[in-house]
């Protein structure tokens, strides 16, 4: 056998072993894209699962109130006010006399469903969100305007969290608060639109939400998955 020939052999060899290894790789690769893949779907399900109990009991516990508060439950749980001249004044934080009564008659028991067995280990937020419409009376331009709605939103949901956390019946559960509780103040971020066009008076609106630990369980999985040392 010619030394030409023996070269050409050790290439051969080589390039078979490397093609090996490559294979080797990405059987590794798919695997693990595979377990990451079932372990995120998992936690998927179960928050699926989770939310849709959530939004039972909220349903149960709300049904008979919701159209005299013209508020209403979503898919996602979302619990939201859509009535702007009962919650505030055009331009002020000062939270009016009607919703404070609502308040007074939803909070409590908002936050007794959240707390329960079932809900309270998975909760990882409550927000209080504040929406504004894209208007600002007096002003054309765009960042006065949305500086404007910016400050207003986010001093109406702090409002409401400071009223809805010195309510005498959640004394139980307010340590618990101090933890999961937020005020957002979103201006006109997520405007409600009618057909591609704003509606302003929906926009008004106060939204209470719960944000889950499915995400951060997500994270978490991903993270192991991908730092090898984690998983030591």
């Amino acid at each position: 056998m010619s030394s030409d020939n023996k070269v050409w052999i050790s290439v051969s060899d080589i390039m078979t072993g490397l093609m090996m290894v490559f294979l080797f790789i990405s059987l590794v690769f798919m695997r693990q894209v595979a377990s990451e893949k079932q372990a995120v779907e998992s936690i998927a399900v179960a928050y699926k699962s989770q939310r849709e109990d959530l939004y039972i009991s909220l349903i149960a516990e709300f049904k008979d109130d919701l159209a005299n508060w013209n508020a209403e439950i979503l898919d996602d749980t979302t619990v939201r006010f859509n009535e702007p001249d009962v919650l505030f004044d055009a331009g002020s934080k000062e939270i009016k006399v009607r919703f404070k009564s609502i308040l007074i008659e939803f909070f409590p028991r908002y936050i007794k469903v959240l707390y329960g067995e079932n809900f309270r280990d998975i909760i990882e937020e409550v927000r209080i969100e504040g929406h504004t419409s894209s208007s600002w009376e007096g002003s054309r331009d765009f960042q006065e305007r949305y500086l404007n709605n910016a400050l207003l939103s986010q001093q109406r949901s702090f409002s409401i969290l400071e009223y809805c956390f010195a309510l005498p019946q959640i004394g139980e559960q307010r340590a618990w608060l101090t933890k999961v509780l937020r005020a957002n103040g979103l201006a006109f971020a997520n405007p409600i639109l009618i057909a591609g066009s704003e509606d302003e008076s929906r926009s008004r609106r106060v939204e209470f939400k719960v944000k889950t630990k499915a995400d951060e369980k997500i994270h978490e999985i991903l993270k192991t998955f991908h730092n090898p040392e984690a998983q030591a």
